[in-house]
């Protein structure tokens, strides 16, 4: 999953960039690009990529049977070890010599970046995301062959939800079952349960709490986590506990045929904008636009939430290899809400939806 032709992507990359070197610390960028998951620690670990150069990554000596476990040690890298009375800022500097520009991880932490300006004071510093988006954000066939393993696992705890939910039984509950399903399906770990009965399915982020769910009552449930092979799984299913409202059947249907149109106009050549703009105009057409309070959907790859985003005013046009969510919601305040959520993936034809459990509001 992470070959040496990626690094070697990143590398010219950043030259293409008009960067020289990128600066890349424990997080989603230093996993994409190495496969080494470092710990995030007061400690420098650093991949350096320069523009002109071998790429080089500094590692607390404390840390290099770490690093050597990893898939990094598969990359050819040289791994510099440092002590701990050694400045690790100031070796990177002196290995890169003077520098114009250069890119810093998007998650790195202030510590760091603030050290790197100290030891490189003529550098601007932009995010790495700015080369690193362009790659990640196409998806090769390895990585939809992940996303695709991480869609199943994931639908796999959506047909057991029917058995953890029933009236008389908390949010918390029913969530720590789902959480120990995630894990059961084959992913490492659990990134998120919500769990939203009754008015608290109207707040898109809820968690879980210690409400009890009752009858009648709708269920928002939206899952996800990472596999072991560091790609993300999220999908959101709606469910009632009995027979719902009649309003809320009402608007179920209309969330229901807006996420089939926004699914079915995935295809290369259109704009991101437009799949957002599928699922509201439908949704705003039978009244509930202002119901409607987020984008449509996120990209999705070693994070849950990265570029693509399906939001008005992105005009960028849709490629083979998007992956990304298609998620539209109804909230309505004090009562109750739904959201239908699928991550797709952008096909040389089309779209191909890698959740597959119904979406019809499921009546348990």
């Amino acid at each position: 999953m992470y070959p040496v032709s990626r690094l070697a992507a990143v590398h010219e990359a950043t030259a293409k960039g008009g960067l020289d070197a990128l600066l890349l610390t424990p997080g989603p960028d230093l996993r994409y690009v190495s496969g080494y998951d470092a710990k995030p620690l007061e400690r420098l670990t650093c991949l350096v990529v320069p523009a002109s150069g071998e790429p080089f990554m500094m590692v607390p000596r404390l840390e290099v049977p770490a690093a050597q476990a990893s898939p990094a040690a598969r990359l050819g890298l040289e791994f510099v070890a440092w002590d701990e009375t050694d400045d690790p800022y100031a070796v990177v500097a002196a290995r890169l010599g003077r520098v114009a520009k250069v890119g810093l991880a998007d998650r790195m932490w202030a510590m760091a970046s603030l050290r790197f300006r100290e030891v490189l004071p003529g550098a601007e510093q932009v995010l790495a995301g700015s080369v690193l988006r362009e790659l990640r954000m196409r998806k090769s066939p390895a990585e939809v062959a992940a996303l695709r393993e991480a869609g199943r696992a994931i639908d796999s705890v959506h047909r057991q939800v029917p058995e953890f939910l029933r009236a008389g039984r908390t949010e918390r509950e029913v969530g720590r079952d789902i959480a120990e399903a995630i894990l059961a399906s084959g992913h490492a770990t659990v990134d998120f349960v919500i769990v939203a009965s009754g008015p608290n399915a109207a707040s898109p982020h809820h968690d879980v709490s210690d409400r009890v769910i009752e009858a009648g009552e709708p269920v928002v449930v939206d899952i996800g986590g990472q596999l072991h092979n560091g790609y993300c799984s999220d999908s959101t299913r709606t469910y009632s506990v009995g027979e719902p409202p009649a309003d809320f059947a009402a608007y179920y249907e209309v969330l229901r045929r807006a996420q089939d149109t926004a699914c079915a106009a995935v295809r290369p050549g259109v704009p991101c904008e437009s799949i957002d703009a599928a699922a509201r105009d439908l949704i705003a057409g039978a009244g509930y636009g202002d119901a409607f309070v987020h984008r449509t959907g996120h990209g999705i790859g070693i994070e849950t939430h990265e570029e693509p985003y399906i939001v008005a005013g992105n005009g960028e046009a849709m490629e083979p290899g998007f992956a990304f969510s298609v998620e539209p919601g109804i909230y309505l305040q004090g009562r109750h809400g739904a959201r239908i959520e699928d991550i797709v993936v952008c096909t040389e034809n089309g779209g191909e939806r890698l959740n597959t459990t119904p979406r019809d509001l499921v009546i348990v």
